[in-house]
């Protein structure tokens, strides 16, 4: 074959360190913002994100090239300094760990419209909650001690 196809699509759900509420509804949409376009930079492309005050949701599409810890790793280190310059939160800092989940092509609408609606979301259930949910629904195992 001539040439590479790929279809790689990514759910990613991280929180902020010990899940401190810092991500106010004030500067929420600028940090979305920043984070999209630092996937840009990366040269991965982001559909959506969204979150509430202690996480956030990315949809992306990374190329084969990509590897998902590294995409995370500079994101997360990106994202932090522009907090710590712009929002002026010297301690703000996101959990190590993440999730990660492949999206079908087939439900990204849905997928689009979840990472969206976070907010809504969570007005009935914790990040706890959502986080098991989506670990036992992808069929990942883990240790229930490890979700805080």
């Amino acid at each position: 074959m001539p040439n590479t196809y790929t279809s790689l699509h990514y759910h990613i759900v991280f929180s902020t360190k010990n899940r401190t509420p810092w991500i106010s509804r004030e500067w929420r949409p600028r940090l979305f913002e920043y984070l999209g376009g630092t996937l840009r930079g990366l040269n991965a492309h982001s559909h959506e994100t969204g979150g509430v005050a202690d996480h956030v949701h990315l949809l992306v599409s990374l190329k084969p090239t990509h590897t998902l810890s590294k995409v995370l790793q500079e994101l997360k280190k990106a994202s932090s300094v522009w907090v710590h310059e712009e929002m002026h939160i010297p301690d703000f800092a996101w959990q190590d760990g993440y999730a990660a989940f492949t999206v079908s092509t087939s439900v990204l609408p849905e997928v689009i419209a979840y990472v969206h609606d976070q907010e809504e979301h969570h007005r009935t259930r914790t990040f706890r909650e959502e986080l098991e949910i989506m670990l036992k629904k992808s069929g990942v195992s883990f240790e229930p001690k490890y979700l805080d």
